[in-house]
């Protein structure tokens, strides 16, 4: 499904522009003020994106942290690169974009968080042929691996408070500590060293910036959460009696999250969903402060003309919306579609593109405004001629996989999403892949924009579910990895 590329010139002349990948954890599209948010405070971002191109309908390929993440890197479908479910490693085989960018002579680095493999328990996710030379790990601000550069910085720049907060000592937790030393800030002061001095000046740059947050557990500095007035802020989007004609998992997650082990819905009062929400968008703020000195960085170090930008996440987060929290095996527009924004000068027309796109075309994207051909292993379609022009022709469905991906469920949960035009579907899986009753969910996005109603069983609906199914088998074997080279007839 990949196609070729050509070179392409920014507006330096350069036909090999440096490549900023800023990404985010759990951060749903709607989370930002250029995505019509007007209850958070986002100014730096909403900047970038009138600047550059927002996609208004991004979606990736898993709604849970590491299935996702592999799709970014490979280029690949869930089914294709195998990482299905966090706790999985990625297989060592698997070529990644940034790598390939590495042999093209690339200089590339890392901070932050990467999640190709299982991190549980104090381990550090297997190094991979990753093409990183600056290799700044940290999965997670949390007590953990050894092997977490964080908790080495903070350790170096403020030892009383790493004692403290290591101790469970003092008024702060992991989430909650001053912004000069928390781990968004420690993602902003890498990239910045990068930029500025650790980088090699010779070549062209790729630098992955990840953040954690606003991934659980809620939490912001104080200057950000008291930001924002809980009691003030919108509830969340459901309806009386919204599950009962949901598939059952959904129920059962309301209850409990992570199949049982995290807090479900259900179990927190209304002001405790406000307040949730309220430290969700102190998280998003604090890391909108910490791109906007990154990006003046860029332009103080004179590098903005010639650098992409590309900032997104991984996943979303439900916030109570639909009477579910956190993510798991969830489809909703809050769970799997994510902010992207992309500048490029001389190359992006800025503007909004309503196009569906997918976390499998970033890979491609990217190597095209390398100037290098996409691989035969990439799924996906390098977005390059939609920032160059918003009419050019265009796929008109995307879909995501979940396979138990979360904590696992008993019986394993399997879901598929395939959307297309003004429809979503979504199957969850039973017999044989699961023991769990085949069921699923049906929503008209143009008169149901927030999924409301579910039309999988309303009979009238029924030829558009059975169209969409039938489309959504073709899509799984257009999909399927026939990347390996065919010699001969037999």
């Amino acid at each position: 499904m990949s196609q070729q590329t050509t070179d392409h010139t920014t507006t330096t002349g350069s036909s090999r522009p440096n490549i900023l990948v800023l990404c985010t954890d759990q951060q749903r599209f709607d989370a930002l003020g250029a995505y019509g948010n007007d209850e958070i405070s986002t100014p730096n971002l909403d900047r970038l994106a009138e600047q550059g191109v927002l996609f208004e309908s991004c979606y990736v390929q898993n709604p849970v942290c590491s299935p996702s993440r592999a799709s970014l890197m490979t280029g690949q479908y869930v089914p294709s690169h195998g990482l299905h479910a966090n706790g999985v490693d990625l297989a060592p085989t698997h070529e990644l974009f940034t790598k390939t960018l590495a042999d093209a002579g690339y200089d590339c680095g890392l901070v932050g968080k990467l999640h190709l493999g299982a991190c549980w328990g104090g381990r550090s996710e297997p190094r991979l042929d990753d093409g990183f030379r600056v290799f700044r790990w940290a999965h997670d601000p949390y007590p953990g691996s050894s092997e977490n550069a964080y908790h080495r910085w903070l350790q170096a720049t403020d030892p009383e408070t790493y004692a403290r907060v290591r101790s469970g000592e003092g008024e702060h937790s992991w989430d909650t500590l001053p912004s000069e030393v928390h781990y968004s800030h420690w993602v902003a002061e890498e990239t910045i060293d990068y930029l500025r001095t650790s980088r090699d000046a010779d070549k062209p740059f790729c630098f992955v910036a990840n953040f954690f947050d606003p991934h659980h557990g809620f939490g912001a500095p104080s200057e950000y959460r008291d930001a924002y007035d809980a009691e003030a802020l919108s509830r969340p989007v459901t309806r009386p009696g919204e599950l009962r004609d949901k598939p059952p998992i959904q129920r059962e997650a309301s209850e409990r999250s992570y199949a049982g082990a995290a807090k479900g819905f259900l179990e927190y009062t209304a002001d405790e969903i406000q307040d949730v929400r309220a430290a969700y968008y102190g998280m998003v703020t604090q890391v909108d402060a910490e791109v906007g000195r990154i990006l003046a960085t860029l332009d103080e170090e004179g590098l903005a003309d010639e650098t992409v930008v590309l900032f997104t996440s991984d996943h979303g987060e439900m916030l109570g919306d639909h009477q579910l929290m956190l993510k798991g095996p969830f489809m909703y527009e809050c769970a799997v579609r994510v902010p992207l924004l992309v500048r490029w000068p001389g190359t992006a027309v800025p503007g909004r593109r309503e196009q569906l796109v997918q976390w499998v075309d970033l890979a491609p994207t990217l190597l095209q405004a390398a100037g290098l051909p996409a691989s035969p292993i990439h799924q996906g379609e390098s977005l390059v001629p939609l920032l160059e022009d918003e009419t050019s022709p265009w796929r008109d469905w995307a879909v995501s996989h979940y396979r138990d991906s979360g904590q696992s469920y008993d019986p394993p949960v399997h879901v598929s999403m395939y959307r297309q035009g003004r429809w979503k579907l979504v199957v969850h899986h039973g017999d044989p892949a699961s023991s769990r009753p085949r069921t699923g969910e049906l929503y008209d996005l143009q008169d149901d924009p927030h999924e409301l109603q579910n039309l999988w069983d309303v009979p009238a609906h029924a030829p558009q579910r059975t169209e969409l199914q039938e489309r959504l088998l073709d899509t799984l074997v257009a999909t399927e990895d026939r990347s390996r080279a065919r010699l001969s007839a037999w």
